[in-house]
């Protein structure tokens, strides 16, 4: 019988746990609890906004390739050209040449532009595409060549670079007010050249930002400078070390040489500042510096290329080779591209085309369905993700065919039926080994048995999806192996204690009620399959495909080996279309997963 503690014992304690010493360290068990908490609730914090910069750093950069620009054109279809006999027959008419009639529509809607280089400028701001669009409109329509010449109007579909311009990549010629009595004289200086004076500083609002481009370009000549100085010192001082007179006549003429190009280039330096100085004179524009340009009445186009305050000096952009003697306000504007044309790949001519193309209300946005109805492509603006979609679909088939019965027998057999011994033993642990194998291995492994051995396909879904399989399974093994093993011990007693056989209660009690584990299991293997890309590379998944896969044999990409190839390209029409493709994997591996999640709570039971 156990005593009651005595009244010594009893205040003892009471003395130990009231003391100053104990409340001190309740106080600093509390201190710590709080702050295990604080630690987190902040790495929760920290983890949700990595996870939020992540994901709006790429949605924002997928809303930019789900929309795209058409140019509408009015324009005489040359019926004669295309069908010369007028027999209406398809093939006569898909053989038309319809790139030359593009172009010709373009030469007619910007007339005067001359050489071979506007001549290419003006092609590329129309998609290469858009000549097989207007030809499947013409096959589509083919009444349109009932009457010779007839006038029909078209939408072409502009060039990458004409709509990352329109969607404000490039920056774009905006109007800078310049009062409402400006008015401007205009003089002959040199052929092609005028000189347009005012009597108020209307070019002022742009001269800021010239002159800051040109102190940075005179710092930039002070550095170079002053490296040239250092050279000449360190040669100055290999002279007086010199064994010979040819040595130090040579190390002479290096130094002389290095003084030059410091004279020279602080020279510059000095002359660049003395234009930003009031009363600098004219200063050149290059193409490092904000493009400058005037608008004079409805169609003439024209480059400032020296400009001051209240004058400067144009040359014709497009439009009108001559410019009146008097430009009254109202009949004329003052546009600025705060981005240099050095540092974007629309060139000034492509700009005013693409501002005036807009300006007659020619242009129009429309949602990009192309994306997701297209394959895949060397032109930005014409790719979409269908093809490498439809492959990832017929992979992830072939990836479940393989995986899920192979793996769930396994599973089975390890659990219920195989002896426990070294032999299983050894099993289990290379299993748990291979779920740690990077996934490249499978890949080497596809190539040199599938492809090499077997002769499977390269570049098909069967290939890659037997690959991704021999990577899924002992995550579908370990899964199901551990929702087997989570059924009762009753349920197998109780139908053994029925009259039912081992495979009989496996297959018609156990097995059933793991399957939501199983799947789940299954589930989430086949979603980390959906992302991997390395296993696809090796066994040439990575080729240019452009057509849609019609099965498991056909040459076909994935959506994650899509998303390397377009990140790897130099276009930046791409950056948008790599984007959106990430959300579009994104959202088959959420629909996976939840698709897990569900099937869990569908079917779980609780023992």
């Amino acid at each position: 019988m156990v005593g009651k503690p005595s009244p010594e014992m009893s205040s003892a304690g009471a003395s130990f746990h009231g003391s100053a010493e104990a409340l001190a360290r309740l106080r600093r068990r509390r201190r710590s609890d709080v702050r295990l908490q604080a630690y987190g609730k902040l790495a929760i914090v920290v983890a949700l906004a990595a996870l939020a910069t992540l994901a709006w750093s790429v949605v924002s950069k997928t809303t930019t390739a789900l929309s795209e620009h058409y140019i509408r054109l009015e324009f005489p279809l040359p019926a004669n050209s295309i069908d010369p006999e007028g027999t209406g027959d398809v093939a006569v008419i898909g053989k038309a040449d319809f790139g030359g009639i593009t172009k010709t529509v373009l030469r007619n809607r910007f007339p005067g532009v001359k050489g071979r280089k506007a001549r290419r400028q003006l092609n590329d701001i129309v998609s290469s595409g858009a000549s097989f669009e207007l030809r499947q409109h013409v096959l589509d329509n083919p009444d349109l060549l009932s009457t010779p010449n007839r006038t029909v109007t078209f939408d072409f579909l502009v060039s990458d670079i004409g709509d990352l311009y329109y969607k404000g990549h490039y920056g774009g010629f905006d109007a800078t007010p310049v009062g409402t009595e400006a008015v401007l004289t205009v003089a002959a200086s040199g052929e092609g050249k005028w000189l347009v004076t005012s009597e108020t500083p209307v070019f002022r609002a742009a001269i800021g930002d010239v002159h800051a481009v040109l102190i940075d370009q005179a710092q930039r000549l002070r550095r170079q400078a002053a490296l040239q100085e250092n050279g000449r010192r360190v040669f100055e001082a290999q002279i007086q070390d010199a064994e010979s007179a040819d040595r130090r006549k040579e190390l002479r003429d290096i130094a002389d040489e290095r003084a030059a190009q410091r004279d020279r280039l602080s020279t510059e330096a000095d002359g660049l500042v003395a234009l930003t100085r009031p009363g600098g004179g004219l200063i050149p524009l290059n193409k490092d510096m904000p493009s400058l340009v005037i608008r004079a009445g409805r169609t003439g186009w024209y480059r400032l290329a020296e400009v001051e305050a209240d004058r400067a000096v144009v040359t014709t952009l497009f439009g009108p080779s001559e410019l009146p003697g008097r430009l009254e306000a109202g009949e004329w504007s003052f546009r600025v591209n705060a981005t240099p044309e050095s540092r974007r790949k629309v060139s000034d001519l492509q700009a005013v085309w693409f501002e005036d193309l807009r300006e007659r209300g020619a242009v129009r946005q429309v949602a990009n369905w192309r994306f997701f109805t297209s394959g895949d492509s060397r032109e930005p603006e014409l790719a979409g993700i269908l093809g490498a979609a439809v492959g990832s679909f017929w992979t992830m088939v072939v990836t479940f065919v393989f995986a899920f019965p192979i793996g769930v027998l396994a599973a089975v057999y390890l659990e219920e039926f195989a002896p426990r011994n070294r032999w299983t033993d050894l099993i289990e642990v290379n299993i748990n080994n291979l779920a740690a194998v990077p996934s490249i291995v499978f890949g080497l492994l596809g190539l040199a048995v599938f492809l090499g051995f077997f002769g499977v396909p390269r570049s098909a879904p069967l290939a890659g999806g037997i690959a991704l399989a021999l990577m899924t399974l002992p995550t579908i093994i370990i899964a199901s192996r551990a929702a087997i093993a989570a059924v009762p011990p009753s349920i197998r007693d109780a139908a053994l204690g029925v009259g039912a056989s081992r495979l009989q209660t496996t297959f018609h009690h156990v097995l059933p009620l793991a399957l939501p584990g199983v799947l789940t299991g299954t589930i989430i293997g086949m979603a980390q399959a959906l992302g991997e890309t390395a296993p696809l590379i090796m066994i040439g998944m990575v080729a240019f495909v452009v057509d849609v896969p019609g099965g498991v044999t056909d040459s076909a990409t994935a959506l994650p080996v899509q998303v390397f190839r377009w990140a790897d390209l130099p276009e930046r029409a791409f950056e948008a279309r790599t984007a959106a493709a990430i959300c579009v994997l994104l959202v088959f591996l959420v629909v996976m997963n939840a698709l897990a999640v569900f099937l869990r709570r569908r079917f779980e039971r609780r023992w």
